[in-house]
């Protein structure tokens, strides 16, 4: 059997023990085992790097601990609009969409786009469109319903401000425009999923997906959609799926910048993640996480806060499943 691996997170931030239940804590890791499971069974079957990540993001969107797909939060229009990309690391194909408001899985019709048109990234309304056209599945609002989701949304709705999914330091101008209710303490936490694979061929391949930024304003897009800032795949290097405040990874091309280290100055997936997340990012205040993997089956799990839902698997050895820092 030749060697495959995988690795997926499901955003990063201020995720530490004390601000997690016990009972929350077990259903994260259990459903971060599901779909790890879900990506390397189609793996360990010789299926491809790219159906493997595809597979792996569904399971995740359709999982409402997460924001994206089913768990996305809510826009200052209290509507929903989610992006995701994904990349094929064997010839550099990508597709991507940002806005969406109805389709249930973004990452399969980032899918779609990239193997049934000439283009690489779609928008709402036209995104839909083609999904429609493509006879994608849609659901009604009340499908990506969640309380907490919503409760989030209500504290700052009629605000400027938005929160990166939820945020434990609240700002001086929310408490001054609030001061008889001010607004509740979260933690603050990167909302994306995302996955990166190796296969038994030697290929590799990244997918990622979000429901962005609650409160957030004028359609705003994140990094989450973009080649090469939240998501690139190259066998020449490796693949890579981001989390974090999607300004700062737009800015520093974070997932590029993890490939061009490794091809131009031959450092290796770990030293390129490392001085990308632990160096650069932090240089300019940029916070969050990445996923990567080489094709030798190296994989690199990296983050500059305080935890990132994240798990990983080499061939059939035991998995990695981990919240926190430590």
């Amino acid at each position: 059997m030749n060697t495959f691996a995988l690795a997926l997170h499901g955003g990063a931030g201020t995720i530490t023990r004390q601000l997690m239940s016990a009972e929350n804590e077990k259903r994260y890791l259990q459903e971060l085992e599901n779909a790890l499971e879900t990506g390397r069974a189609l793996l360990a079957a010789g299926s491809s790097a790219l159906e493997a990540v595809e597979a792996t993001v569904v399971y995740l969107e359709n999982c409402d601990l997460f924001n994206a797909g089913k768990g996305c939060v809510f826009t200052k229009q209290g509507i929903h609009e989610m992006d995701a990309s994904i990349m094929n690391g064997a010839d550099l194909m990508a597709g991507a969409v940002s806005g969406l408001r109805n389709v249930k899985n973004p990452i399969k019709l980032a899918r779609y786009v990239m193997t049934h048109s000439d283009h690489v990234f779609l928008s709402y309304p036209g995104a839909e469109e083609f999904a429609r056209l493509h006879n994608l599945e849609f659901e009604p609002e009340s499908y990506f319903f969640n309380q907490l989701r919503y409760d989030q949304w209500q504290e700052i709705r009629d605000t400027d401000i938005y929160q990166l999914d939820h945020t434990e330091e609240i700002s001086e101008e929310i408490i001054k425009k609030h001061q008889d209710h001010p607004p509740h303490h979260h933690d603050k936490k990167f909302g994306t999923v995302g996955a990166v694979a190796l296969d038994q061929a030697g290929n590799v391949a990244a997918a990622t997906s979000t429901g962005g930024m609650t409160n957030k304003n004028f359609n705003r897009i994140g990094d989450t959609p973009i080649i090469g800032a939240g998501t690139y795949a190259n066998n020449a290097t490796c693949a890579v799926s981001c989390t974090g405040h999607g300004e700062f990874f737009m800015r520093a091309i974070v997932a590029y910048d993890v490939s061009c280290l490794m091809e131009y100055r031959g450092l290796s997936l770990q030293e390129a993640c490392k001085l990308v997340v632990n160096d650069k990012l932090v240089k300019f205040g940029g916070e969050g996480g990445l996923i990567a993997v080489d094709r030798q089956g190296n994989i690199a799990l990296p983050f500059n806060s305080e935890g990132m839902y994240r798990a990983s698997c080499l061939n059939n050895e035991p998995a990695f499943i981990a919240i926190y820092k430590d």
